[in-house]
């Protein structure tokens, strides 16, 4: 089986499922090539307008793949730093995609994994998932930006308490702490969530896209930003068939069909 299952569907939503269960979906070398290759050819897709990514069988993501530290003992910190960088390059691509994208946390995201959910730009997650960043209970510093993802997400404090305790938190928890947005029971998880990706993606693509670029790293640095931006963003859809297609829709208390245009 691939270690990357990647599921299209005809409403623009696609499904990327970590597919290495008996690794509970543990980043590995198979897998970390498979996401390589994936993510250009979604971001070149022009069809796609939500990605979900998930984990196959009790997991989301176990994280890195450690077993190689312990025969790097011999490697410079230069090479380490290397293999490393580009690492967190690809997994974290996710970032640059132009439209929205969904963490389904279904189970344990650890390490580099919760760094993969934080990349992502909504997460929602079963009640039992645990989600975890307990880097120095190994001896590690954090990687994979989450020293960034973190606080952005869920602010300083929770950052500081996680990382510096490597305690986990359940799916409920997180809601509270901001890490999440919303729990789904297990039993409807999947299509709780679809169903959610299938709304985003219902929306107007080109005012979805610039949306998401709005908020990117935090959203604009300045009040003044925020005005200079969207006094050219908001005209940019003023001028779309789509506009027009929404305020139909609204006047004929409909759903809008929306095309891109």
């Amino acid at each position: 089986m691939a270690a990357l299952g990647i599921e299209r569907g005809d409403d623009g939503v696609v499904r990327l499922t970590l597919n290495v269960p008996e690794r509970r979906n543990a980043m590995t070398e198979e897998l970390t090539a498979a996401w390589a290759a994936a993510i250009p050819e979604l971001a070149a897709d022009t069809s796609v307008r939500c990605v979900v990514v998930t984990g196959a069988g009790s997991a989301f993501c176990a994280g890195g793949d450690l077993g190689w530290l312990e025969h790097g003992g011999d490697l410079t910190v230069a090479a380490l730093r290397d293999r490393m960088l580009p690492f967190y390059r690809t997994w974290l691509a996710i970032r640059g995609l132009a439209v929205p994208t969904i963490a389904a946390v279904n189970g344990a995201a650890v390490g580099a994994g919760a760094a993969l959910a934080l990349a992502c730009d909504l997460r929602y997650a079963t009640p039992e998932a645990r989600l975890s960043v307990p880097f120095t209970a190994l001896g590690l510093h954090a990687g994979m930006a989450t020293s960034w993802l973190l606080p952005e997400v869920a602010g300083l404090a929770v950052a500081r308490e996680l990382l510096l305790t490597g305690r986990a938190v359940s799916g409920a928890e997180a809601v509270g702490l901001g890490l999440v947005n919303r729990t789904f029971p297990a039993g409807s998880f999947a299509d709780d969530v679809l169903a959610v990706a299938r709304q985003v993606a219902a929306q107007a693509p080109l005012a979805t896209r610039l949306t998401k670029a709005a908020l990117a790293d935090g959203g604009p640095a300045s009040f003044e930003a925020a005005l200079a931006w969207e006094s050219v963003a908001q005209p940019v859809t003023m001028a779309t068939e789509d506009l027009r297609e929404g305020l139909r829709a609204q006047r004929e208390r409909r759903r809008a069909r929306f095309t891109g245009r």
